[in-house]
């Protein structure tokens, strides 16, 4: 165990009966945080248990775990088993409408993020909360109604039927984007609550294993088809697949609406994706037996109840997945109250009031970050105006390495504080706005004149 996850202290007295609902990625993460501060969990989850349902595919887009999801991993010394079900991607690469294809690192030289099931990692982390002292899982646990005043749970039991009323004495949201938890929150005065949609769905397809399980594309990278008003993209598994999602219009000329039979469908791909359809043998099954995700960002304020009640990950931010850090946010939260447990103790009015007000303006800023980055990748990462302004924005990273980091390193490599990090990539953007219209090629960046604008603008921002 590494020497993050031997700290954990818990003063004598001070462990507490806490209950979560919600045993997904972050609820379990969370679990293991709050068991080894010598807290008794017990955790309620409304789906089975997946362990024993077996994989659930068509319903998840792969994850890419990176920097902040490591640290948080890392804080309870699960990191290397983790590691063992992911694998690094160290680029993008883009697939051209005529199968050409574009390479473009992700940060430096040996950086890069991990391509993870959702389903597969949700499974290793139950086992690792499983084996952890303290904790009780409880599996088919749908929650009907939460009591904030009375604090109590109803739950249904989905395997037999049967209602019980739990009672909590602390209790934290860790139950996702529609979460129960929330619900009840929201019914309290002057609780700020929104939801909105995209008017883009998504939906899984596969690329099937070479001979032999090898990769029949580039492992260690994500694939991008960037098209313009829609785009797929493929992320590598362990079993030399790639897990694809379409990312695609409800509506339009171009869209679900259009697409309706497996003709349509084959001919569509063969068209806009001509690379990818010999890779893909199950194409027109996977399309119309795999269901249609929606894609929801959630704004919500407060994420406290009293000292009582605390959302944390998707309950209180979910994130459509463009920027890859909906996980990682999540487990960031993980961090952070880790830290507000070691700081305050057993004030857990403290520990609250200051998670939510250190987490909220960095939720608020990834939310609209992964907004941008869906339109970065849908439309610009294809534009050669664009490869050209991220080579120059590596150059002047290199020339001005204490004063420029690209904004994807700071998101994705770094752990400077989200909202820090797009007002910093707001201010990036403003230099190179006035510097690339004096930059034809990569070689103009060495120009005497673009070399004193770049100064005069670093001094200036």
């Amino acid at each position: 165990m590494s020497d993050a996850a031997s700290s954990f202290n818990s003063p004598a007295g001070s462990s507490e009966q806490l209950t979560l609902m919600g045993a997904g990625l972050v609820g379990s993460l969370l679990a293991l945080y709050l068991a080894r501060h010598g807290h008794s969990v017990e955790v309620f989850e409304r789906r089975a248990d997946p362990r024993l349902a077996g994989p659930l595919e068509g319903r998840s887009i792969n994850l890419a775990l990176s920097d902040r999801g490591w640290r948080a991993l890392e804080g309870v010394g699960i990191g290397d088993e983790i590691r063992r079900v992911g694998i690094p991607m160290y680029g993008r690469v883009m697939h051209d409408p005529h199968g050409n294809l574009t390479n473009q690192p992700y940060g430096q030289d040996g950086q890069a993020i991990y391509s993870v099931s959702r389903a597969g990692l949700n499974r290793t982390l139950l086992n690792l909360v499983e084996a952890e002292p303290g904790v009780k899982l409880h599996f088919n646990q749908q929650c009907l109604h939460v009591d904030l005043r009375e604090q109590t749970l109803h739950l249904r039991d989905a395997s037999n039927g049967q209602e019980v009323v739990q009672h909590f004495r602390r209790l934290f949201g860790t139950d996702g984007a529609y979460s129960a938890v929330r619900a009840a929150m929201q019914k309290t005065d002057r609780y700020n609550y929104s939801q909105s949609y995209l008017d883009y769905g998504y939906k899984e397809l596969n690329i099937a294993p070479g001979p032999g399980g090898t990769w029949q594309l580039e492992k260690h990278a994500l694939h991008i088809w960037p098209r313009g008003q829609y785009m797929m993209i493929a992320l590598p598994n362990l079993d030399g697949s790639f897990t694809c999602t379409l990312f695609f219009p409800y509506e339009g000329p171009h869209s679900f609406t259009t697409l309706q039979t497996p003709a349509q469908v084959q001919a569509f791909f063969e068209e806009v994706f001509a690379d990818a359809v010999p890779l893909m043998p199950e194409l027109t099954q996977d399309f119309f037996e795999n269901p249609t995700g929606s894609l929801v960002t959630v704004r919500c304020y407060p994420w406290a109840f009293d000292d009582d009640v605390l959302l944390i990950g998707d309950a209180s931010h979910a994130i459509v997945p463009f920027y890859g850090q909906g996980m990682n946010a999540g487990f960031e939260d993980c961090s952070v109250l880790n830290s507000l447990l070691d700081k305050y103790g057993s004030d857990w009015r403290s520990i609250f009031q200051e998670f939510q007000t250190q987490r909220k303006p960095n939720a608020d800023a990834m939310a609209d970050l992964a907004i941008y980055n869906f339109e970065e990748m849908r439309d610009r990462v294809a534009d050669p105006r664009f490869l050209l302004q991220k080579k120059i924005e590596s150059k002047i990273s290199a020339q001005y390495p204490g004063q420029w980091l690209p904004l994807y390193s700071q998101v994705t490599f770094s752990h400077t504080p989200y909202a820090e990090a797009l007002a910093n990539g707001q201010r990036q953007e403003r230099i190179m706005r006035r510097l690339m219209p004096y930059i034809q090629a990569e070689a103009d960046y060495d120009q005497p004149q673009v070399q004193e604008l770049l100064r005069e603008q670093m001094h200036q921002e």
